[in-house]
């Protein structure tokens, strides 16, 4: 048996050697070999929507695949997540996620995935300010405004907050009314669109969504924008006043938006994806689209849009039990 060992060792590292130049081989692999599903999980038009149509050409070139765009709505974003959950872990079906993903593991129990631990964080794309809004035509001149006639006839207005569901559009509204105890009806929507459509034929009191979704409206004088939900004004709606400036101090909350592929996507694939959406958003072109869609780049690395992920689905997730809130 001594005599074998020698050989055994040969063997062996000859082994470990052959399966780390495969290994090596298979990181070298081309990775975008067909085009690339860009999954949106809410109506076209959107915010989301518009922000994939605007990294999807850019992208395309930089991989040297065309980059299909592909909305499905529904669920709060779920419909579409689950698609890509179930995708092949291989880089060519990805995920345009929205902070409301952080809510959905608590408002849809029986989700065939995991909101968090279900996927490979890629890049956080950008952040976008919430947006207060009303009909240009709306009696409401202020956020005091709209606030005071809620309390003054609870019951009576409905707004609606984006696409509802677990949008953070949505949940950060809820989290307003139910801070000053408001008692304004939530309708849901399946999207953006659909509920800017709303506001503009009266159907709605007010709504809430990112600054992408109302700036066009905004600029051509159909909407009022009251105010914005961040801690800070918005560098694209300056003269707008942010919630904590006037009814409700230290409210703080924003949309972000990020991509995520399959779980178990090759590193080496989840690393040519960050970097091929980071030259994008450095790209002053974009930047200049991205501007007019009222996002900001952050351009996070895998890791880090990982645990910011994780943050904001506990404290989602916390405000969802405490508010009690159910999936529409």
């Amino acid at each position: 048996m001594k005599n074998l060992r020698p050989l055994i060792g040969a063997l062996s590292a000859t082994a470990i050697a052959l399966s780390g130049a495969t290994a090596a081989h298979a990181q070298d692999k081309p990775y975008a070999t067909k085009p690339i599903t860009l999954v949106v999980p809410f109506a076209a038009g959107g915010a989301a929507d518009q922000l994939a149509r605007v990294l999807s050409q850019s992208i395309g070139t930089k991989l040297g695949q065309p980059i299909v765009v592909d909305p499905k709505s529904g669920a709060g974003g779920t419909i579409g997540a689950a698609v890509v959950a179930r995708a092949e872990a291989d880089g060519h079906t990805l995920l345009l996620v929205t902070a409301g993903h952080a809510g959905t593991g608590e408002l849809y129990k029986s989700l065939p995935y995991h909101p968090v631990n279900g996927f490979a964080p890629v890049i956080g794309l950008a952040v976008s300010p919430v947006v207060i809004a009303t009909n240009a035509k709306s009696k409401y001149k202020t956020l005091q405004d709209l606030v005071a006639d809620a309390k003054a006839r609870p019951g009576v207005l409905n707004c609606a907050g984006g696409g509802g569901g677990a949008t953070v559009t949505n949940l950060a509204f809820e989290q307003f009314k139910s801070e000053l105890k408001l008692n304004i009806a939530s309708v849901p929507y399946r999207g953006s669109a659909p509920a800017t459509t709303a506001l503009l034929s009266g159907e709605i009191d007010c709504n809430s969504d990112a600054v992408a979704s109302f700036l066009p409206q905004i600029k051509a004088g159909n909407f009022r924008a009251l105010a914005v939900t961040t801690a800070k004004r918005s560098t694209f709606l300056p003269d707008v006043p942010t919630v904590a400036e006037t009814v409700l101090p230290k409210f703080d909350a924003a949309a972000w938006y990020g991509i995520l592929a399959p779980k178990g996507t090759p590193q080496p694939v989840v690393d040519q994806l960050n970097r091929a959406f980071g030259e994008a958003l450095n790209d002053p072109a974009v930047k200049e689209r991205l501007a007019g869609l009222g996002a900001e780049s952050t351009g996070l690395s895998a890791a880090d849009f990982g645990k910011f992920m994780a943050a904001e689905t506990e404290r989602w997730s916390a405000l969802i039990r405490k508010l009690g809130l159910k999936a529409e």
